[in-house]
């Protein structure tokens, strides 16, 4: 059984893997952190965070200083290894698995037997399971399973899918408040991962086995997914007939039974623009409905981007002020950002055109816009008085309290509601 005077490695600092690596660190199990960026190894070991977060930074100091957090290069051994990679999908939308088996690889050599390997990534179903065949393909003296452990012939190790639910902006409280769901390939594992998770999660923990885990964390994001495109395509609708989509939601929602959510510009992070497509490409015949609301959400972007060139429309070099870069409010997290991939081919499609990209929570403009000569990095009052089109992407709470008199005779593209 996991318990504070156990050992657990997390593989990846990350959105994920950071702030639960302290946040269990911080309840007295010694953490050790692996990364393969050694910036991010230097800063988390110095105590620096790497990623805005509310804090995240207090905490991660706390961690260091008392000992219970260390930042590694190299893989380390543990009783418990807890993988919190990136898993992106590919071309055809299939999940890309590779950075996962790369952590097995490494993981397999330091395995003597009776360790537990969690697996958080996002994941198409039945991904811990080849998380499995990756390990005992690496050592064939183990196994994950029980009966064949019992025969005596090899070692025995758990494996068990715990999927992180949390919000960025708020994840150092939702890591403790939030339910869990642990998913054992055996029962044993999965006592073993809820063991790990008690030792700082408040919220109820919940066993099952390995595939449904897998399968639930897909669809707690692809029904949001499937909510907002219903709530985008209502913004199509409402455009076309010269409707208020923010106001015609609002009605709706006084019906006691009804709660639309917001539209928006799209739909990003790595969760909700991505996790639907794992479910789509494990049953293409049944997915319909999910398929259709990310070809919603997905092109929802296009159309933005064809409003602001009819605001721009007539004007001779015309400067649109592009506010916000991240995928959702207040948080530096540009991973699937609709936003990030509006102004990158507003810019790209418009070369007679400034786009004076704003975040306010990045110091730098984003690898994905340093190539385009005519995009600048701006702050966002210098943006918005140059400017004849201030398109709004994301509600960051630097622009809600923005006098009206600063968007008089500007064109402007509200794509969050935020100054109707």
């Amino acid at each position: 059984m996991a318990n504070n005077s156990q050992t657990v490695v997390f593989v990846g600092l990350g959105y994920i893997g950071l702030p639960t690596a302290v946040t269990l660190a911080n309840s007295g199990v010694q953490v050790r952190g692996v990364d393969v960026n050694e910036s991010v190894v230097e800063r988390v070991s110095r105590g620096e965070v790497t990623i805005v977060e509310p804090g995240l930074e207090a905490e991660l100091k706390k961690a260091v200083e008392s000992g219970h957090l260390t930042a590694h290069t190299q893989m380390q051994a543990g009783d418990a290894y807890v993988i919190a990679v990136p898993t992106p999908f590919k071309e055809n939308y299939e999940g890309d698995t590779a950075y996962i088996e790369a952590a097995a690889a490494n993981i397999a050599p330091l395995l003597v037997g009776d360790e537990l390997v969690i697996l958080e990534s996002t994941s198409p179903p039945l991904t811990t399971r080849k998380l499995a065949e990756v390990l005992i393909a690496a050592r064939p003296d183990l196994t994950a399973d029980p009966q064949e452990a019992a025969n005596g012939d090899k070692k025995l190790i758990h494996l068990a899918y715990c999927p992180e639910r949390i919000l960025p902006g708020r994840a150092m409280e939702e890591l403790i408040t939030n339910d869990r769901i642990i998913g054992g390939m055996t029962p044993e594992a999965a006592k073993r991962g809820r063991a790990v998770y008690e030792t700082f999660c408040k919220g109820e923990l919940l066993e099952t086995d390995d595939v449904t885990a897998e399968m639930a964390k897909l669809t707690e994001n692809s029904f949001r997914d499937v909510n907002i495109a219903f709530a985008n395509e209502l913004s199509l609708i409402s455009d076309k007939l010269g409707i208020d989509v923010w106001e015609l939601i609002e009605l709706a929602n006084h019906h006691p039974r009804v709660n639309i959510l917001q539209p928006g510009p799209g739909v990003g992070g790595h969760c909700i623009a991505v996790d639907p497509w794992f479910i789509v490409s494990s049953d293409r015949e049944n997915s319909n409905l999910i398929r259709t609301a990310r070809e919603v959400n997905d092109g929802k972007p296009h159309w933005v981007i064809n409003k602001v060139k009819e605001a721009a429309a007539g004007k001779t070099n015309p400067v649109v002020a592009a506010l916000g870069l991240a995928f959702k409010a207040n948080i530096d997290d540009l991973r699937e950002s609709p936003a990030l991939d509006i102004t990158k081919e507003l810019a790209a499609s418009t070369s007679d055109a400034t786009i004076l990209a704003v975040e306010p929570n990045v110091d730098s403009l984003p690898k994905a816009l340093e190539d385009l000569s005519n995009v600048e990095f701006a702050q966002y009052q210098e943006a918005i008085e140059r400017a004849d089109v201030v398109l709004l992407l994301v509600d960051h709470d630097e622009f809600k309290g923005l006098p009206a008199t600063a968007l008089a005779g500007k064109a402007v593209v509200d794509t969050k509601g935020l100054w109707r």
